[in-house]
């Protein structure tokens, strides 16, 4: 893979399997994950655990309690922040080295502050369906991220 890094930014995830699935995806493409706030699980959890597999020991783990503390230790970085609310799709983005890009919990999506953003970005699907799956959402992002960067 190429040299292009991306950060993952999990705010306050819930389901311990899309956590997992998700670290395995960081394993695999050199992304860093950031678990930020208070999590549904305990990363120790054996459902989080067995969806990682054996990659969690190549994964670049951050806990960190609040997403100021996150913007304090990247002053200058962007952040994107994922959302059903805006009508920006993630495709008009040209996303860059060391972008972080931010998704909600699964239950709630994240805090009105980041959705009113102006770096709010969508994931496009038909009308009346609440959401796609944390994971599956990751991966499309990411993807576009490493598309747009080479691999």
């Amino acid at each position: 893979m190429g040299k292009s890094k991306l950060n993952i930014v999990l705010y306050e995830p819930e389901i311990p399997q899309n956590t997992g699935n998700i670290a395995r995806l960081c394993a695999c493409t050199g992304s860093s994950l950031y678990l930020v706030g208070k999590l549904g699980f305990a990363l120790t959890d054996k459902y989080t655990k067995r969806a990682g597999m054996d990659y969690w020991e190549s994964v670049d783990l951050h806990k960190v309690n609040t997403m100021e503390e996150l913007f304090e230790a990247n002053k200058g970085a962007n952040f994107y922040y994922l959302t059903t609310k805006t009508k920006r799709k993630y495709t008009e983005v040209k996303f860059q080295d060391g972008d972080f890009i931010v998704f909600g919990p699964e239950s709630r999506g994240l805090p009105a502050e980041y959705v009113t953003d102006k770096n709010a970005l969508t994931i496009p699907m038909i009308e009346g369906q609440r959401s796609l799956n944390l994971s599956n959402s990751v991966a499309i992002v990411a993807y576009e991220a490493i598309r747009q960067n080479g691999l």
